[in-house]
């Protein structure tokens, strides 16, 4: 047997570290069981290295299009094994902080996969410890189609494409979906042809209808084709790449297939099924408190059915910690969880879409707001907007953004939403100038019934 803990945590990604760090923080002992390495798959093949190669890709396209600016730059191209080098530096410096700050908090980390074996007990390699209260935080993998191989070569996932050493001259992207988007918009900046097959109706399709349209339209401009309401039916791996055929029957030839199509939760064979755990399509099923049906078994993150975002993950590891320190926290708003889409341009939303506040609440209003009267967006030249949606006559339900960085704007709006503001509150605030936070004001400005910088 091995150690007994007050918080035993299964999967040290952004749920569990995060978890882990506040009880140890509140005076619990913590053991934190992973198999791989500390942050998991947002820290190392996620979240901050995808980020890294959307920069190298902003940089491209600033090189290329430098002459708009009056600056004479040439882009002599794409040196992967640089931006590889960029990208892997940055996420080795987050993980020796992270581990630092880890071993300054006295975790015990566990190394090695983990399986539930009872109630309140977890073996890592043969080695039994029991927890007074045990957290499933085992994360998520990319998931693939019935009958769609993934040889890691001509046909791969993410994490592959993390690691490519050369610039692909074409690629065809199964799923619009965030990680589609992304990957897709940073190998056109890259200089690839870029051909995006998703079969429901639009881009990023779990965003409000307005900001699809408008990412749809910029990405048209840049050269990306779009197979939208597109079922893909197979692939076949030739000598010069993969021949993707979709509904329809028509072929398209590229030099990789991208698989895209979401992510599964990794709970598969971790023994959460035979000690009782109840589950839906591998997904672990908790209330609002993240409690299982299990006493004293908590689970946060990718396997709860949800919002796969890190920062979701994070803070129900947070929440978790304190649940179990007894400081009885308030539950997390689902909705309320801000989203960002960081390809070029940026799609972010925190709230409802204009559907679901009318179907929530029937009687709502919208106001969108065109990012051509913002300064700061005409200096950036970037393109978009911001859209309000209210309750008629009552608080902002859902904000959402299309534009170049606009991902920074998403903390003021998810403040307004969590403060059920009222445009008539936003208004007064005083957002510096020139900033493209003005676009947020000016937005309320105008839902209030004072528009400044909009056209009638």
């Amino acid at each position: 047997m091995g150690a007994e803990f007050d918080v035993l945590i299964l999967g040290a990604g952004s749920g569990g570290y995060a978890c882990a760090l506040r009880a140890a923080q509140l005076g619990l002992s913590v053991g934190l069981v992973e198999k791989g390495n500390l942050g998991g798959t947002c820290l190392h093949i996620g979240c901050i290295p995808t980020k890294a190669l959307l920069h190298a890709a902003e940089i491209a396209d600033s090189a290329r299009d430098s002459e708009q600016f009056g600056v004479r730059a040439t882009l002599d191209g794409i040196d992967m094994a640089g931006v590889n080098s960029y990208k892997d530096a940055v996420v080795a410096r987050l993980f020796k902080g992270l581990s630092g700050l880890i071993k300054g908090r006295g975790i015990t980390v566990i190394e090695g996969e983990g399986r539930l074996t009872g109630p309140r007990e977890v073996t890592v390699d043969g080695t039994a410890y029991s927890g007074k209260n045990v957290v499933l935080a085992s994360g998520s993998y990319p998931r693939s189609l019935p009958g769609l191989d993934i040889d890691g070569e001509r046909v791969i996932t993410s994490e592959q494409a993390l690691r490519l050493d050369t610039v692909p001259g074409s690629v065809v992207v199964l799923g619009g979906g965030v990680i589609g988007v992304e990957f897709a918009s940073v190998w056109r900046s890259f200089g690839a042809d870029v051909t995006i097959v998703e079969a429901l109706p639009r881009l990023v399709a779990a965003e409000d209808e307005a900001s699809s349209k408008v990412l749809e339209r910029t990405f048209k401009k840049r050269g990306i084709v779009m197979r939208t309401g597109t079922p893909f039916q197979s692939v076949k791996v030739t000598d010069d790449g993969v021949a993707v055929t979709v509904e329809g029957g028509d072929v398209i030839e590229a030099e990789l297939l991208l698989v895209a199509v979401g992510r599964g939760p990794s709970t598969d064979g971790l023994g959460y099924d035979e000690q009782g755990v109840t589950m839906d399509r591998g997904f672990v099923l908790t209330d609002d408190r993240c409690h299982t049906n299990l006493e004293g078994v908590y689970a946060v993150g990718d396997i709860v059915p949800g919002l796969q975002l890190a920062h979701r993950g994070f803070q129900q590891g947070i929440f978790v910690a304190e649940d179990i320190a007894g400081l009885e926290p308030a539950t997390i708003d689902e909705a309320g969880i801000p989203r960002v889409t960081y390809s070029h341009p940026e799609v972010a939303s925190v709230g409802l879409t204009e559907a679901q506040a009318r179907e929530k609440y029937g009687d709502v209003e919208s106001l969108t707001y065109d990012l051509g009267g913002n300064g700061k967006s005409q200096i950036l030249k970037t393109q978009g907007f911001v859209k309000l949606v209210r309750r008629k006559d009552g608080p902002v339900v859902g904000i959402h953004l299309v534009g170049d960085r606009v991902g920074e704007l998403v903390g003021e709006a998810q403040l307004i939403y969590g403060w059920e503001g009222y445009a008539e509150d936003v208004a007064p605030l005083v957002h510096a100038h020139p900033t493209q936070n003005e676009a947020l004001g000016e937005a309320h400005l105008a839902l209030a019934g004072k528009p400044l910088h909009a056209h009638s």
